[in-house]
């Protein structure tokens, strides 16, 4: 998940910014949901939205499944 953290600085690259362009969705938007894809399964609790826009989860929780 170092990905997302690096991802998560508040720098927008050219690419964000042109699938921004071509969706409509802000890039911390798309970064929030690359994340919740790459979560699968689990929790995000206390999400901060500031100006409408997602800003930090204080807390993560990933679960593990152990058997069909």
């Amino acid at each position: 998940m170092t990905g997302l953290a690096e991802s998560n600085s508040g720098l927008v690259t050219r690419r964000e910014s042109e699938t921004r362009a071509s969706t409509g969705v802000h890039p911390a938007w798309l970064r929030l949901m690359r994340y919740c894809a790459e979560l699968g399964h689990g929790e995000i609790e206390k999400l901060k939205i500031q100006d409408g826009l997602p800003m930090t989860a204080e807390v993560t929780t990933r679960k593990v499944k152990f058997g069909s």
